[in-house]
């Protein structure tokens, strides 16, 4: 007589990040181990991503268009939801909840009044209402409300997946900002935003040849490092800051690159300048793993920044000493790792359990997190 198969525990995660390209879902089950059963996407249309990135900074009439492209980020999460649905066959009620992370506009922990505030555009109610799941949402603000960074939330997360007994693993996501998790041996788990990820390499790509990011980095690879402007960029005090921290486009803006770049000859090449905006994007990476995980034998990449060979391979010769892979190796595609992590923390949120680690963000303690919308 054979047992019968046991239920599934059904997670959507939805994320759309700060390189702002478009939004990534998966459905995952988390009976037995964590298995991702579909993964769909949406891009951003050239408006949508052109209005999300000038809300990163002051404008006229913020609190409309605010309201109004987190109406059009849901439609992008809809339809997502619709393909993983659709894929799977399965109804709208065999998922427990969708972890909806919204898009990143502002992240100002700790500044101003001493708490700060982080800032993701979503409407999980339109959500609940388009999809008829219930969403999860709002991760970060109960970590900063606590006195956290509310980032990065990822580690708890990564030790859960790719946590290895008896070594220690890094753990590095590379969108448009760079964070690594430290998952050793026989400590705490821990973890911080780097510094830059995709972000000055995609804006620098998208200025001088009107594509979204360097394919592969074969542009930056057909440049040369200008030593002087890499120093420039390697002095912002961020990347100096101990841990707990965190970091967004509030920081590595266009702004900032342009205040860096203002004092260039004008005869600078544009594939120079790409070729070094990438070495500083792996030197922050390396640098972190260096210095706070020294003793890892392996190193994990995901993200946008994975699929990137020019900055996989500037990485790889950086650290020398450790096994450079995607998170394909471990049996987790490196455009799935975040969603898959909010679905994580989706799951977390409905089963009464914290969701941040207070040793990454530097919270009071740990938190459940989130906001729930039912169906």
């Amino acid at each position: 007589m054979t047992s019968a198969a046991p239920n599934p525990d059904l997670y959507i995660g939805l994320m759309s990040g700060t390189s702002l390209d478009g939004v990534d879902g998966v459905l995952v089950d988390f009976q037995g181990h964590t298995h991702v059963l579909q993964h769909a996407s949406c891009g951003f249309d050239v408006g949508l991503r052109a209005e999300l990135l000038a809300l990163n900074a002051a404008g006229d009439n913020e609190l409309h268009r605010a309201a109004l492209a987190a109406n059009a980020l849901v439609a992008c999460y809809a339809d997502v939801v619709e393909q993983l649905l659709q894929r799977a066959g399965l109804p709208a009620h065999a998922v427990q909840a969708i972890g909806a992370h919204g898009q990143t506009v502002r992240h100002r922990p700790q500044m101003f009044d001493g708490t700060g505030y982080t800032l993701q555009l979503n409407n999980p109610a339109l959500l609940a209402e388009r999809c008829g799941i219930s969403v999860v949402a709002d991760f970060r603000s109960r970590d900063v409300a606590a006195g956290g960074q509310g980032a990065p939330l990822v580690p708890a997360f990564h030790q859960s997946v790719f946590g290895r007994a008896g070594q220690t693993l890094l753990a590095l996501n590379i969108g448009g900002i760079s964070n690594i998790s430290v998952l050793p041996a026989d400590e705490e788990v821990s973890g911080f935003d780097c510094g830059p990820g995709n972000a000055l390499m995609d804006a620098w790509c998208q200025r001088h040849t009107g594509k979204a990011y360097d394919d592969d980095g074969a542009w930056a690879a057909s440049g040369s490092v200008l030593p002087a402007l890499l120093q420039q960029l390697l002095d912002e005090p961020f990347l100096q800051q101990p841990p707990p921290k965190s970091t967004g486009r509030d920081l590595f803006s266009l702004d900032w690159m342009q205040q860096v770049l203002g004092t260039l000859p004008v005869d600078t090449r544009a594939e120079d300048v790409q070729a070094t905006l990438t070495e500083f994007t792996a030197r922050a990476c390396a640098d972190a793993a260096l210095r706070w995980g020294r003793e890892a034998t392996q190193l994990l990449v995901c993200g946008g920044g994975a699929l990137n060979g020019h900055l996989m391979a500037r990485i790889t010769a950086l650290l020398p000493g450790m096994q450079v892979q995607s998170t394909t190796a471990s049996g987790l595609p490196p455009l799935q790792v975040e969603a898959t992590a909010f679905a994580w923390l989706a799951r977390q949120t409905l089963r009464g359990l914290p969701g941040n680690l207070a040793r990454v963000t530097g919270a009071r303690g740990p938190r459940v997190l989130g906001a729930i919308y039912p169906a």
